[in-house]
């Protein structure tokens, strides 16, 4: 059984309960993977599986040292490469070469998501951090202002991790414990309940829930 499996976000929809209830669920293009390398104790000092998700890329777009690599497993054109790590004494059966399907998923299952959340540029206080901002009124010149960020004779600096205006979005983000709602094997196909990372047409990680 794998540990997880590799895929890209499709869109978000919704679906019924048979008790009439409306589900939205995230749709998400889960696999074919396959297995690019084995690490093991022995030669890696740890135990992990390398998945590829088989979504062929040009051979321009990949290096000489990574087509190799892939070419020993059989995963040509592989682009899309992440590890998951193994329980000592689990899994042993995955070596390079195997695929991993939809399928190794069932309907109720617990899964984790990980992708990276879109991206939304420079960002001011109350966009990123929620702040309240200051009146509104004519004459408050205190709108979207930050406010104090420090005293000015100690500590005479900005403290490291002070909440500020920068860079939002494009962060790994992981949400954790959403459910499998529907599995579909023909299309390679995953329904998880709720919001995914990412925009339609990004990467995820699908592994199983760890708490």
């Amino acid at each position: 059984m794998s540990p997880g499996i590799l895929g890209k976000k499709i869109g978000m929809t919704q679906v019924f309960r048979p008790d009439g209830q409306v589900v939205p669920v995230t749709v998400l293009k889960a696999g074919p993977c396959v297995v690019v390398q084995r690490k093991t104790p022995a030669t890696d000092g740890y135990d992990a599986i390398q998945l590829g998700f088989m979504e062929y890329a040009k051979k321009s777009s990949i290096t000489k040292p990574a087509a190799g690599h892939l070419k020993k497993s059989g995963a040509e054109g592989v682009k899309f490469l992440r590890e998951f790590r193994l329980e000592e004494g689990t899994n042993g059966d995955l070596k390079a070469g195997d695929r991993v399907l939809v399928d190794e998923f069932k309907p109720k299952d617990k899964v984790d998501v990980i992708g990276v959340s879109k991206g939304r540029g420079f960002a001011s206080l109350v966009k990123r951090h929620h702040f309240r901002g200051g009146p509104e009124s004519h004459g408050s010149m205190f709108h979207r202002a930050p406010g104090s960020i420090g005293a000015s004779s100690f500590p005479s600096r900005v403290f490291p991790g002070m909440r500020m205006a920068g860079q939002m979005g494009t962060a790994r983000v992981t949400v954790r414990n959403l459910e499998v709602i529907e599995v579909d094997t023909e299309e390679n196909v995953l329904l998880v309940k709720g919001a995914v990372p990412g925009p339609a047409g990004g990467y995820v990680v699908v592994r199983r829930a760890k708490r």
